[in-house]
């Protein structure tokens, strides 16, 4: 089976490098299809090997990559963005998998490089090279639309996914987001499709999630309320709904219900890994409104669900701490600091509950490592926690 990159771009010099290195090995064909750069993003590709076409823009993402689809020739098609990459331990399975006979398509698990509560998604990226399937929808581009349509009239097929993680973003990094500052764009192409599409659950979840996040919290809620009543038996979609419920619900101070979407979401039958979210979220809730204990329960499970969740151990070692528990809460910080060494909160934390049981070197070691990280990124606070070492004799 030929397996054939199809992607669309756009000034992409400083990311596509990486994107197209965890491929060349995998792929059969490179399919580059650029909107329009100013700078050497079309003669990156070609040194990689690709294939690269032309396509005048015309703000409709679903327009664009139907029509770099037009240009493959592979059986199968894998689709990334220029700031994605695949990680090489999934290349066996996906391997595997296009020599299968039943599926048509094939999900992805992303994990989203940097982001602190919802680090992984799963994400349409791998399917045949059917005569029909499309993308839809001018943003948040994607095939689902028209694999739901194959379906019905070819009821043979399987949908299916690989098991870990198979994508890195690292588009979902806060200086990636600030300097791409798409909402505006985003929120016009959202709302013309959501006013031909009024029932659509999909773009109530992704509308909604994008109000609350910009502030607009009593249309988000609307809307995503809305979706909830629409999405029937959606539980991927449902779960994006009560998970941007819940974050809405926090920012208008009203916990209780927020904990009530959290509690709804991680009880609907999805990938686990996909939950981790809603476990955080409503771990920091339960914390925060005194249940402990709740909390305890909410961020152990997402650490059963992936070990390797930073901002789990972390929050798990915070609870503890709280809890008076301090040697549980040491060897929590311990890992959070293995998984992700620049974490100035964890050594900080670290350094506290240290010195509460009596190991004044290893406390002021963890603080040391805090005030360093500090002062790269939060000078006032590594001031202000050198000023309270002084206080106490520390330094």
């Amino acid at each position: 089976m030929k397996l054939s990159l199809c992607m669309i771009v756009k000034d992409e010099e400083r990311v596509l490098p990486k994107c197209l290195g965890s491929v060349k090995n995998v792929v059969d064909e490179m399919v580059i299809l650029d909107t329009g750069s100013s700078d050497r993003t079309p003669q990156i590709a070609q040194k990689f090997g690709a294939k690269v076409h032309h396509f005048q823009w015309c703000n409709d993402f679903s327009a664009a990559r139907n029509a770099a689809l037009k240009y493959v020739t592979g059986d199968w098609i894998l689709v990334l963005d220029a700031d994605e990459s695949l990680t090489q331990k999934i290349v066996p399975q996906l391997r595997e998998v296009i020599h299968s006979e039943e599926y048509l398509l094939i999900n992805l698990l992303r994990q989203e490089v940097g982001a602190v509560q919802s680090p992984y998604s799963l994400v349409s990226r791998l399917f045949r090279n059917h005569p029909r399937i499309r993308f839809s929808r001018p943003y948040h581009a994607l095939v689902d639309d028209s694999v739901t349509e194959i379906l019905r009239q070819e009821p043979h097929w399987q949908i299916g996914y690989l098991q870990g993680v198979a994508i890195l973003h690292s588009g979902y990094q806060k200086s990636a987001i600030t300097q791409s500052n798409k909402h505006i764009k985003a929120q016009k192409a959202m709302e013309e499709f959501l006013d031909t599409h009024p029932h659509d659950p999909y773009v109530c979840s992704k509308l909604g999630a994008l109000y609350v996040e910009t502030e607009k919290i009593a249309e988000g809620v609307d809307l995503l309320a809305k979706g909830v009543k629409i999405a029937g038996d959606n539980y991927d979609i449902l779960y994006e709904l009560y998970y941007h419920l819940g974050i809405a619900c926090s920012r208008l101070q009203n916990f209780k219900q927020a904990i009530i979407y959290y509690q709804a979401a991680i009880k609907l039958p999805i990938y686990p890994m996909l939950k981790l979210g809603a476990y955080n979220n409503l771990g920091n809730l339960l914390k925060a409104t005194g249940d402990f204990k709740g909390a305890k329960t909410a961020y152990e499970t997402a650490l059963q669900i992936d070990a390797s969740f930073a901002t789990g151990h972390y929050n798990l070692g915070m609870t503890l701490k709280a809890m008076g528990l301090f040697t549980e809460a040491i060897a929590s910080y311990q890992k959070a600091i293995v998984l992700n060494p620049k974490n100035a909160d964890a050594y900080q934390n670290l350094g506290v509950v240290l010195l509460k049981v009596g190991n004044v070197q290893g406390s002021l070691n963890a603080f040391r490592q805090a005030i360093a990280l500090h002062e790269k990124h939060n000078p006032e606070e590594a001031k202000r926690l050198r000023q309270g070492l002084h206080e106490i004799g520390l330094m």
